[in-house]
């Protein structure tokens, strides 16, 4: 656990000290969009973020590959090379995509080329656990097909969910740690070694997103891009794979005491889509709603458009740092959660324990609808937002102009001679200059 949190520290370190020099290379190369109609943020913000996060990988990498316990991960298998190899890949089209605006076809041949660098090299479903089948063997092509497609399904998912401050990196960093405790469990809980890169690739994004963080939450500083988002989605997605297409069930029915056990032991990786769609369900969730909503209204599944889920959520009327914090909750009750299910799958405490807190989220969900308003004695001392409509709206006017508001008149009233001229209207609260402008 020392050299995993090591390896930890010297990810979160490394990028985060990236961070800053990166955020004044990208605004000097000019990688600062304009605003446009689907942002949230109202104020031009560099990208190219994914140049420290990818930093932090390489640094990740390197340090662990020196360590005693972690460098037979490097010598026993060839799956920290296959990782390395498609980050590269991926990360440079991010680069060349948050500077230039590739299209979005480009992109997504990009990413099946990275899973296939990926697959060449060994980083490839064999088999699939199936409950009450066993496992059942796949042929090179299937095994290839599923890992292409869960990695494209991975990294859409997480450029789907990166659209307000941290949350993405959040979000990725919550399935990392609840990845983390899963594999960490079936390596050294069970002592199957091949559940090593898996443990390794979890600690390894933690790091990538803690040390990205701090720069980009609200307000943020520096967005990650294309660059940063795909990357960590392609980490997430084979660190999935890892545990999923090479860990075989039948050599875990030695540690967990049977079959039976070892079901329960397996029961979040039966299907290779399982693991990553618990782990990232709300990004995955986003990415399916947003297709079929795209699809329904005629328009292409990669149109971009204000209908994702932390866009409702502001519509609701949660501020962004609430909604931001409700899908850490909800990404970090269904990862958690079924990490808890794997461990002790037959106590009702952990079945209760989510559905109270489902529930919990339920409320803090739809906690607009239920705001309370102050009685009106009580208006000057509570803020705008608990008062009735048309006293926040007087205040409102009042912050802005800085004067109390004038009551309704009639516009006779407002009607007033100046030099001949005539307004209509409340009288100025600025003072008359005829005089200085006789005088000039």
């Amino acid at each position: 656990m020392r050299e995993y949190l090591l390896t930890l520290c010297v990810t979160v370190a490394v990028t985060y000290l990236l961070t800053g020099p990166v955020r004044k290379f990208a605004i000097a190369v000019g990688a600062m969009p304009e605003i446009r109609a689907r942002d949230v943020h109202r104020e031009p913000t560099p990208r190219l973020g994914g140049i420290a996060m990818f930093g932090g990988l390489c640094a990740g990498l390197l340090v662990a590959d020196h360590l005693r316990n972690l460098n037979g991960v490097f010598t026993g298998s060839n799956e920290p090379r296959a990782l390395l190899s498609g980050a590269a890949l991926i990360w440079l089209i991010g680069v060349l995509d948050d500077k230039f605006e590739i299209d979005a076809l480009i992109k997504l041949g990009a990413q099946m080329i990275a899973a296939g660098v990926m697959v060449i090299q060994g980083l490839t479903i064999l088999w699939i656990p199936v409950p009450f089948m066993g496992t059942v063997a796949v042929t090179p092509w299937q095994g290839n097909l599923l890992t292409v497609a869960l990695v494209v399904l991975t990294i859409n998912a997480v450029n789907f969910v990166d659209g307000l401050d941290g949350l993405a990196a959040g979000t990725v960093c919550i399935a990392a740690a609840a990845f983390f405790l899963y594999a960490y469990r079936i390596w050294y809980g069970y002592g199957i070694e091949s559940a090593a890169p898996a443990t390794l690739f979890a600690a390894i994004l933690m790091g990538m997103c803690l040390g990205f963080l701090p720069h980009n939450m609200h307000p943020a500083r520096i967005f990650m891009g294309d660059s940063g988002s795909m990357l960590i989605g392609l980490v997430l997605a084979a660190g999935a794979i890892s545990i999923t297409g090479q860990v075989d069930p039948d050599t875990l029915k030695l540690f967990a005491g049977g079959e039976r056990n070892a079901t329960h032991a397996m029961l979040p990786v039966f299907i290779p889509l399982v693991l990553p769609l618990t782990i990232i369900a709300i990004p995955m969730a986003d990415l399916f709603l947003a297709i079929v909503r795209r699809t329904w209204n005629g328009q292409s599944p990669f149109a971009a458009d204000r209908g994702h889920l932390h866009h409702r959520l502001l519509e609701l009327g949660h501020s962004h740092s609430r909604a931001v914090l409700i899908m850490y909750f909800w990404s970090g009750l269904i990862a958690f959660g079924a990490v808890a299910y794997s461990v002790h799958s037959t106590s009702m405490w952990i079945v209760l324990g989510i559905a109270g807190l489902s529930a919990l989220g339920l409320v803090l969900l739809l906690l607009p609808r239920f705001t309370p308003r102050a009685p009106r004695w009580a208006e000057g001392l509570v803020p705008p937002r608990y008062r009735h409509a048309d006293r926040a709206a007087e205040a409102a006017l009042l912050d802005a102009s800085g004067t109390e508001p004038e009551p309704a008149r009639p516009i006779a009233a407002g009607i007033s001679g100046v030099n001949g001229a005539t307004a209509i209207g409340p009288r100025s609260r600025f003072p008359d200059r005829r005089k200085a402008g006789s005088a000039r």
